[in-house]
Order: C-alpha cells, then sequence, then structure tokens
C-alpha cells in the first residue's frame, strides 16, 4: 500500500485539530490535578503546643475535605523561622504549607536573621482563627487593672519583670508595644516557651506575661493568676468578665494571635483558590466551630487578598514598633 500526501485542505484540517488540542490542553488548570500526592502542613513549633495542635486540626479536615492523605510535619526551632525557611524553599505546587500564626510576622521584624521575608517569599492562602491575648499577673502584685499595673510600671521603672516565651515573638513585642504606648520600662525576661515564663509567675518569680487565653484560663480561674485585660478592643467571650483594651483606656491596641496557611510563592492561583475554598468549608463544620470556641478563637476565613493585607498590617506594625523601641535583636 503506497503512503499518499495529504491534500492542503487535509493539511488546513490536521492543523486546526492539532491548535484546537493544545488550546484545550492549555485550558486545564492546575486544580484539576491538584493533589497529586500527599499535602505537607509544616508546623514550625513543638508536638503538644497550641499552634500545633491547630495544626493538626487544620490538617485532619484537610484530608477530608479533599479526598487525600494531609499530614503534619513540625519544624522546631528559632522561633518558628526554621519551618518558614523550609517551606519557603519548597516547590510551589500547593503540596506544601505552613501554619502560619503571630510568630510569622513577628519574628522577622525584630530580627534581621530570621532568614525569611513573609510578604515577599510565600502566597497567602487563607485565615484560619484569630483570637487575644490576655495579660495576667501575680495576685501578690496588688494591681487589679491595666490602668493600675501602667500607674505603678511608672512609678518603679524596670523593677517589674516580664516573661516571654522568646525574643521577637508576639508575646515579647505585645510588651514593647505596650511600653511604647504608655511610656513605662518594665524589663523584659525572654524564656524558652511560654510554659516556663507561666510556672515563674505563678510562683511569684516574675510579675507580668501574656499568653493564649486556654493556656492561662486554669490558673486565672483557681486564682494562681490575676486577669487584666485581653489584648483586643473588646472582651472575649471565652473570659467574659475580663476587660478589653477599650476599657483599658487603649481602644485602637489591638493585637491577636491567628492561623493562617500560606504556600511558597509562585503557587498557582487555582490551587490556591482550591485550597482556600476548603478552609471555608472547615470552618464551617459544627464540631470544628465547637473546637475553637473551646480555644478560645474565632473563625476568620477569608480570601487570599484579605490574608495578603492582614500580614502586611501586622508585619509593617510590628517592625514600627521595632523601630520606635530601638529594639536591637541579632539572635534568636
Amino acid at each position: 500500500m503506497k503512503f499518499r500526501s495529504p491534500t492542503s485542505h487535509q493539511r488546513r484540517r490536521l492543523l486546526k485539530l492539532g491548535a484546537a488540542t493544545l488550546a484545550m490542553a492549555g485550558t486545564l488548570s492546575h486544580a484539576d490535578t491538584f493533589p497529586s500526592r500527599t499535602i505537607r502542613v509544616v508546623v514550625p513549633f513543638a508536638a503538644g503546643a497550641g499552634t500545633d495542635a491547630m495544626g493538626r486540626l487544620i490538617a485532619e479536615k484537610l484530608s477530608v475535605v479533599l479526598r487525600t492523605s494531609v499530614v503534619v510535619e513540625n519544624r522546631v526551632g528559632a522561633s518558628g523561622a526554621i519551618g518558614a525557611q523550609a517551606v519557603a524553599q519548597s516547590a510551589p505546587d500547593g503540596h506544601t504549607l505552613l501554619l502560619a500564626a503571630a510568630p510569622f510576622t513577628t519574628v522577622p521584624a525584630a530580627l534581621p536573621s530570621a532568614g525569611y521575608d513573609p510578604l515577599r517569599d510565600f502566597t497567602p492562602v487563607g485565615m484560619f482563627a484569630q483570637g487575644p491575648l490576655v495579660w495576667a499577673t501575680h495576685p501578690r502584685l496588688g494591681v487589679n487593672t491595666l490602668p493600675e499595673l501602667v500607674v505603678l510600671a511608672r512609678r518603679q521603672p524596670g523593677a517589674l519583670n516580664y516573661g516571654s516565651a522568646g525574643v521577637g515573638g508576639i508575646n515579647h513585642l505585645v510588651l514593647e508595644s505596650l511600653k511604647a504606648r504608655t511610656g513605662t520600662f518594665i524589663t523584659h525576661i525572654p524564656y524558652r516557651g511560654i510554659a516556663p515564663a507561666t510556672l515563674d509567675t505563678v510562683s511569684g518569680e516574675i510579675q507580668l506575661l501574656t499568653g493564649t487565653i486556654p493556656a492561662l484560663a486554669p490558673f486565672i480561674r483557681d486564682g494562681r493568676l490575676k486577669a487584666l485585660a485581653v489584648t483586643s478592643p473588646q472582651r472575649s467571650p471565652a473570659l467574659p468578665d475580663v476587660p478589653g483594651m477599650q476599657e483599658a483606656g487603649m481602644p485602637d491596641f489591638n493585637v491577636l494571635n491567628y492561623f493562617a496557611l500560606v504556600a511558597p510563592r509562585g503557587t498557582p492561583g487555582d490551587v490556591v483558590a482550591r485550597i482556600n475554598a476548603a478552609m471555608s468549608a472547615i470552618v464551617a463544620m459544627p464540631d470544628v466551630k465547637a473546637r475553637l470556641q473551646r480555644d478560645a478563637v474565632e473563625p476568620a476565613v477569608g480570601t487570599p487578598a484579605e490574608l495578603d493585607a492582614f500580614l502586611r498590617r501586622d508585619f509593617e506594625g510590628w517592625k514600627q514598633v521595632v523601630q520606635r523601641q530601638g529594639l536591637k535583636i541579632d539572635a534568636f
């Protein structure tokens, strides 16, 4: 059998068919094949911490909604910077995500050595939840409100000791923000985690700290710590008897611990949109709503653009606090 060359008409039809095939291939989105393997949620803090618990909740529910395996990987060190650096260097395909909490923005705002930029190195995916911290002091200090604490700090500059989970973290910078607003000098004592700082406050070794409501509420309820205020303008439903910052005379003071997902810079927008939609579905689940309420945080899912705007405000705000206070932090 002889092979016959296609006629010019047939060649034109073949070219059109090829072009149409390429065009259809071009319309296939990344989300059509996502996820194609296990998704990793990197939690940059130790297993058992509050951030880890939130990461495991998100991972468990993502696996249900996206119908794939989702695992948590704890990459601990440098106040969360080790995990952030690892995700920033991962393939931007949606299969590696970072659970971002408050240190994601406070640490690079305070430490030039953090090794990552929260705005340039990541693609925002979506917020998950957020909630205030609570100011707490040892009862023997004899103050019952945050304004009373400020008066005492002004009367005795440097005499009060404040414990934090480490330099550059939200517990540290929320103190610096208070000092900047009130013109007070309170001595900062960094610990390796909020647990030892809490124990030293309970024992009276130091006088003041902030922490998440779930972490400090048991000590507040049994009288071993005195709650002065929460760090949001309004009261928290989890501590309804504790004033917000508006009642403390600082209505524009609003510091929130947050939980969000971010991906490596360059992650396709349609993949980001699919994960964001999954997060919206997750926070609507009754058991998740109940869990967040127990953890004293509010569901806060929005668009990736809204998370981007939040992170920019948070990062720039903390940089201003660092600059105003003249903090020189060169190492973790």
